[in-house]
C-alpha cells in the first residue's frame, strides 16, 4: 500500500519542479527496484522502474487536492514555443519507433511532441508486471522536417500520446490524448471529429472557465487476447484534482469505459461530466451567413438524449449570433450524446474534411447520477476550426470544498449508437424565411418503419407547441412508401427574440416519434 507521506512527496515534488522532478520524487518516495534506464523495444528510453498500483493515482489526487494549485512551468525551449501549426504538424515520430509496435500486443503508442498550442508537459509512464517506467524524451526519435532543432533541448517530456490499433500488419489511429484533458477516438473507418474532455469546470461561466490538465498517465502493457488498453491519469486544476481510469476497446465501435474520482480543492457549482465538444459552422437549419460553396460544414447533427423516464429527445444544433445555453433537466439519464446522423457526402461536398465520416459519441451513465441536466452550449463561431458546440451532464448537487466524488460512464465512439429509438427519428431539419420578414418557415422530416404500420399511417398527426409565439400554416406530407413524414410550419415570434419549439408525431394520441426540440433566436 502506498503511504500518505510517500504520495505527498511525489505530488509536491512533481508540481513544484515539473514533469521530470515529479518522476524523481515519485521514485524516491515509493519502493523501487534497482536498474538503470533501459531501451523500450525499438522505441524510447525508459526510466528506472517504480512499484505501481492503481490506488496510487487516487491517493495522489487526494493529496494533491489538499495543496495549493500550482500551474505547470512554462519551460518549453524557444525553438518550439511559438511554432505555427504547419511547422508543428510537420513534426512526427520516425518510422520504427512506435512503442509496442513489434511486440504483437494489438496496440502501439506514439508520444506526441510539445509545441504550437500544446506547450504543457504530460508525463507518460508504461506499466508492466507491477512496475512503472517513465518514457524519456529523445529528439532522435522525431523527424522535425525543416525545423532546425539544437541538440541540447533536454528532457522536455511530451504533450500527449496517440494510440494505434493493430489490424494484421497495419496500425491505424484509434485515439489521441493531447491538450488539457481533451481526447478523441474513432470507430473503424472514421476520421477524428468530436472531442471529449475528462473534466470541465465553469464552461461558459462569466467567472472564467478552468481547463483541468492531465499531468501524468500510467499506461498498462496490453495483451493481444484482452484487446483492451488501460490508461490511468492524474488531473489537476484550480478547483479540482482527479484520478481517472480509461479502458479503451477498439472495434466496429470504440468503447472507452471511464471511472473517475474527483477531489474538490474549493466549492464548485458549475462542472461538467462526460463533456464533449464539436464543430458546427452551418447546416440546413442555420440562417445562411457564410459564403461557402459547401452545403454544410458540421461534424455533429444534434444532441440525442434518452431520459431517465425513457423519452427520446432530438435537438438539432445551430451556430447562433449570441451565446445560447440550454439545459434538459433529468434524473439518472439513460444516455446522451452528439450524433452525426447525416452520412451523405453530397450534403458536405468536402474531399478534405469528410464530415460524413466523423464519429458519433454516445454516453451511457453507470451507477447513480441522481438529479441534474444535460447542458448544451452553442457558441457563435466564424471558423470551422472552433469546437463551438459543447455538451455535458451538469449535476444538481455542487461539489463541496474537500469533498470526494466518484462517477463512471461508458463512451461509444461509433457510426450509430448502441441503442436506437424504437420510434420515427428526425432525418433532417430545415429553416428559412417565412411569409414575412419576421416569420421563419421550418420543415422537419421524420423517418421510420413505425410510420407505415397500418394502425398508424392513417392516424398520423403532428403535436406542435411553441413558447412564446404562435404557429401557423401547418402542413404535412407523406412519402409513397409511408416511411417518411414531413411537417411544414411557420413560426411567428411576434416581438420576441427567442422561442422554444417542441414537435412529436402521434398516432391516435400515442407518440410514435422522438421528441424534436429547437430554440429559435433572432
Amino acid at each position: 500500500m502506498v503511504k500518505r507521506r510517500e504520495v505527498l512527496k511525489f505530488v509536491l515534488g512533481g508540481m513544484a519542479g515539473g514533469i521530470a522532478t515529479a518522476l524523481d520524487a515519485h521514485a524516491q518516495g515509493l519502493a523501487t527496484t534497482s536498474g538503470a534506464p533501459q531501451e523500450a523495444p525499438r522505441g524510447f528510453v525508459l526510466g528506472e522502474p517504480v512499484n505501481f498500483n492503481p490506488s496510487m493515482v487516487t491517493e495522489a489526487a487526494g493529496a494533491l487536492s489538499k495543496q495549493p494549485f500550482r500551474a505547470l512551468p512554462n519551460d518549453l525551449p524557444e525553438v518550439f514555443r511559438d511554432l505555427p501549426y504547419e511547422q508543428y504538424a510537420a513534426i512526427g515520430q520516425r518510422p520504427g519507433t512506435a512503442i509496442w509496435a513489434f511486440e504483437n500486443v494489438g496496440f502501439a503508442l506514439e508520444p506526441l511532441h510539445r509545441g504550437f498550442i500544446f506547450s504543457a508537459p504530460m508525463q507518460i509512464n508504461l506499466v508492466a508486471d507491477g512496475k512503472a517506467r517513465r518514457i524519456i524524451y529523445d529528439p532522435s526519435k522525431f523527424d522535425f522536417g525543416k525545423l532546425a532543432v539544437p541538440g541540447n533541448v533536454g528532457d522536455i517530456g511530451f504533450s500527449g500520446f496517440r494510440v494505434l490499433v493493430q489490424n494484421g500488419d497495419v496500425f491505424s489511429e484509434v485515439a489521441i490524448f493531447q491538450g488539457a484533458s481533451f481526447f478523441r477516438a474513432v470507430a473503424r473507418g472514421q476520421n477524428l471529429g468530436t472531442m471529449a474532455r475528462a473534466m470541465s469546470i465553469k464552461v461558459a461561466d462569466p467567472r472564467g472557465e478552468e481547463f483541468p490538465a492531465i499531468r501524468s498517465v500510467w499506461i498498462e502493457r496490453p495483451t493481444l487476447a484482452a484487446n483492451a488498453l488501460v490508461i490511468h491519469a492524474l488531473i489537476s486544476s484550480e478547483s479540482v484534482a482527479g484520478a481517472y481510469r480509461f479502458t479503451l476497446r477498439p472495434g466496429e465501435a470504440t468503447l472507452i469505459d471511464t471511472e473517475c474520482t474527483w477531489f474538490a480543492r474549493a466549492a464548485v457549482d458549475n462542472f461538467g461530466l462526460a463533456t464533449m465538444s464539436a464543430t458546427h459552422l452551418f447546416g440546413s437549419i442555420d440562417e445562411r451567413r457564410f459564403d461557402d460553396l459547401r452545403p454544410s460544414v458540421s461534424e455533429v447533427s444534434g444532441l440525442q438524449i434518452l431520459t431517465g423516464k425513457g423519452e427520446w429527445i432530438w435537438r438539432p444544433v445551430a451556430n447562433r449570433d449570441t451565446l445560447q445555453i440550454s439545459t434538459f433537466v433529468d434524473d439518472n439519464p439513460r444516455g446522451f450524446g452528439f450524433l452525426q446522423r447525416d452520412r451523405n457526402f453530397d450534403h458536405y461536398q468536402d474531399d478534405d474534411q469528410h464530415y460524413e465520416r466523423r464519429p458519433s459519441l454516445w454516453i451511457e451513465p453507470i451507477g447513480d447520477w441522481s438529479g441534474g441536466g444535460v447542458e448544451l452550449v452553442e457558441i457563435p463561431s466564424d471558423s470551422e476550426s472552433n469546437d463551438n458546440i459543447i455538451g455535458f451532464w451538469k449535476a444538481k448537487q455542487p461539489l463541496a470544498a474537500g469533498s470526494e466524488t466518484s462517477f463512471a460512464y461508458r463512451q461509444f465512439w461509433c457510426w450509430d449508437p448502441p441503442e436506437q429509438p424504437p420510434l420515427a427519428i428526425t432525418k433532417q431539419s430545415r429553416a428559412g424565411r417565412g411569409s414575412s420578414p419576421k416569420r421563419r418557415r421550418f420543415i422537419v422530416e421524420f423517418e421510420g418503419d413505425i410510420l407505415s404500420l397500418p394502425q398508424n399511417a392513417a392516424a398520423l398527426k403532428p403535436k406542435l407547441d411553441v413558447a412564446p409565439g404562435s404557429i401557423t400554416a401547418i402542413r404535412t406530407f407523406t412519402s409513397e412508401d409511408k416511411k417518411i413524414y414531413r411537417v411544414l410550419f411557420e413560426l411567428d415570434p411576434g416581438n420576441e427574440t427567442s422561442s422554444e419549439l417542441r414537435l412529436v408525431i402521434e398516432a391516435a394520441g400515442i407518440p410514435i416519434s422522438e421528441t424534436w426540440l429547437y430554440r429559435w433566436t433572432l
